[in-house]
């Protein structure tokens, strides 16, 4: 890897406190980052060089999953720098230019902006950067802009910002950053499907009675409550994480690992899943709002009453949703979403279902059916993956029982912790986009969930139904899998 700069703006704010800068410490603790590399935080409160360096010690120590410790620490110390601006104009962006010019920053090496700021800065920033020559590639000399979700609150704002930046920025320069493509489970999708021939011969309608995608929270609003109550679960997570999640689970191969190729088959799979009318929404969509209720053994408020949400509020922290890709490998077999907040445990999986025998020849001798295989991936917190089958209970009689066979990545590779950003930043660095959203990924996914926002932007209230805070979401989340006789596969379960 060349030298490179990351320059962050919102530098002392909460994403680059608790991930970013950790993030690019553990890279530089194992040799991932170029000697010639620096770290330009941009601020609107006047700072020091020093004292931003003293904030960067305090934020890694505090939040960093590797020990600050040896000449690799002191390394990436002395290489941190400040930038005070409040980028209100053209003249904050010229000085801001002259600011890393005197750090020797803009001649020939590669630069990363990474805009860890509010949504609505998104524009401006790029327009400031573009007005001040900063993002012109010259000589070698790369530029990257990296863009926090999300992406538009709907797909009319998603196309005006992806066209407000096609006018600043080339599609090759832009890093639209989802931190679950980030995870090891999530990446291994791919690996698992493609590189091994005894699923992917299965990995179809033929095989496969349905997929359940869960996104499992136990964490409230906190004090997100103003930003959460203007997104609410399907434009937090579904549009972006859940999709390209089952984009994952659901894509061809490619015919290469080349961005585009990978990406290419991503985004067919978004085109393919079925655009409901109004009354499939309401058969097919369930939201919830989590009340009070009991967390760990100890009662919690519920949404409406935390002190950062209206205390009328229609915003959903729980969504459950059916959807079908229709296209040959996967017509007819519904994948299952779901996402929410003060539920029993935090996890995220992927439950593959597959159909039962069809021969019950065990019934008459066992007098029970058999159950169905099920493979699941974990991605987090116990990253792995497990198949669920039947086997002969040791004995003269014929009795059957299920078994577990279980792979965990702890047990098998030695890993250090990680934040969730390593592979991303680095990814960046080296200018690979196979985990970056590409703009017609973004619109695509808006295209997939606008039906349900218009049912809800005529009644704020559709479909929504309260759960107590503990609970799986609320019992019309079940009823969708129950009415063809299925059923969730809750984690930790």
């Amino acid at each position: 890897m060349t030298g490179a700069s990351l320059v962050i703006f919102g530098a002392t704010g909460d994403l680059a406190q608790r991930k970013l800068l950790p993030a690019l410490y553990n890279l530089a603790a194992r040799g991932a980052l170029p000697e010639e590399f620096d770290v330009v935080g941009v601020g609107r409160r006047p700072m020091s060089d020093e004292a931003y360096r003293d904030k960067v010690r305090a934020d890694i120590k505090a939040f960093c999953t590797a020990a600050p410790e040896g000449p690799r620490w002191d390394w990436f110390v002395s290489r941190v720098a400040f930038a005070h601006s409040t980028l209100e104009g053209p003249d904050d962006y010229a000085r801001l230019a002259a600011r890393l010019g005197a750090l020797d920053l803009t001649a020939s090496r590669g630069i990363v902006f990474y805009l860890a700021t509010p949504p609505d800065a998104f524009g401006p920033i790029v327009e400031g950067l573009h007005q001040a020559g900063l993002l012109e590639e010259r000589g070698g000399a790369w530029r990257r802009v990296v863009i926090e979700k999300p992406f538009g609150h709907d797909l009319a704002s998603a196309r005006a910002l992806n066209a407000q930046l096609a006018s600043l920025v080339g599609e090759h320069q832009i890093y639209r950053i989802d931190h679950y493509l980030g995870k090891e489970t999530v990446q291994n999708l791919m690996a698992f499907r493609f590189a091994n021939g005894v699923f992917e011969p299965i990995w179809n309608r033929r095989y496969v009675d349905h997929v359940q995608i869960t996104v499992a929270e136990t964490v409230g609003v906190g004090e997100r409550g103003a930003y959460y109550d203007e997104a609410g679960a399907l434009r937090d997570m579904v549009q972006n994480h859940l999709l390209q999640v089952l984009a994952l689970t659901a894509m061809e191969p490619p015919i290469s690992f080349r961005a585009d190729d990978v990406r290419n088959e991503r985004v067919k799979v978004l085109h393919a899943i079925r655009q409901p009318d109004e009354g499939e929404v309401r058969r097919s969509v369930v939201r919830g709002q989590y009340a009070a209720g009991t967390m760990g053994g100890e009662p919690v408020p519920g949404y409406r009453d935390e002190s950062t949400v209206p205390g009328d509020s229609s915003t959903e922290t729980f969504v459950a949703l059916r959807l079908f890709v229709d296209n040959w490998r996967w017509a007819d077999v519904p994948f299952y979403l779901r996402t929410g907040k003060r539920l029993p445990v935090r996890a995220s999986e992927v439950v593959v279902q597959f159909r039962c025998a069809p021969l019950q020849l065990f019934r008459e001798a066992t007098g029970a059916a058999v159950g169905p295989n099920v493979l699941t991936v974990r991605i987090q917190p116990n990253e792995g993956i497990s198949l669920r089958f039947t086997a002969k209970v040791p004995g003269a009689e014929m009795r059957l029982g299920t078994v577990d066979m279980a792979f965990d990545y702890a047990d098998y590779f030695e890993r250090q912790p990680t934040t969730g950003y390593e592979t991303l930043l680095y990814d960046t660095l080296t200018g690979d986009q196979t985990l970056f959203h590409r703009a017609d990924m973004v619109e695509t996914g808006w295209r997939v969930v606008e039906p349900v926002l218009d049912v809800v932007r005529a009644d704020p209230r559709a479909l929504l139904h309260d759960y107590a805070a503990g609970a799986w979401g609320p019992p019309a989340a079940d009823t969708l899998l129950e009415v063809s006789g299925r059923a969730w596969r809750n984690p930790g379960g």
